[in-house]
């Protein structure tokens, strides 16, 4: 019982991370394209902080742990670990690596922006906006197929 309720955390968790990972990059496409207007930037600064330090990080933390939470509780109950479930686990960690330096690359271009020193374009972003969706459709693919 108490493994589903990890899995319903981890999958909200997940959820409220990918918003994050959806929806910061297209404000950041604002950010660059409305440089010149000074109160709409100071807007969308405070969203971009707001979003990454207030529902990013604490998401991405509860996705963390109770995805190594549920690793443990499978470990426990199953028998195995991590490196007995197959290719696939390593695939999906290897994808949630990525998707995590990419969570933190945000977070650079943030600051970024923030400072006035960004060299970055809106057409890179709307392009860099495209990154977790792919991830997504992989780890999602794994997840529920288990390929090898």
């Amino acid at each position: 019982m108490a493994y589903n309720w990890v899995l319903w955390f981890h999958i909200i968790s997940m959820v409220s991370w990918f918003a994050v990972l959806f929806y910061l990059p297209r404000l950041f496409v604002y950010h660059v394209e409305n440089a010149g207007n000074a109160g709409f930037i100071e807007v969308v600064q405070i969203m971009e902080m707001k979003i990454y330090k207030y529902i990013g990080v604490p998401a991405f933390w509860a996705t963390l742990i109770s995805g190594t939470a549920l690793i443990i509780m499978s470990t426990a109950h199953y028998g195995i670990n991590v490196f007995q479930m197959g290719g696939w686990m390593d695939a999906k960690l290897t994808l949630v690596t990525i998707l995590t330096a990419y969570f933190f690359s945000l977070g650079h271009y943030r600051l970024k922006l923030q400072e006035n020193s960004n060299y970055k374009s809106g057409k890179f972003f709307r392009m860099y906006n495209e990154v977790p969706t792919l991830l997504l459709i992989g780890i999602v693919a794994l997840v529920i197929v288990k390929p090898f």
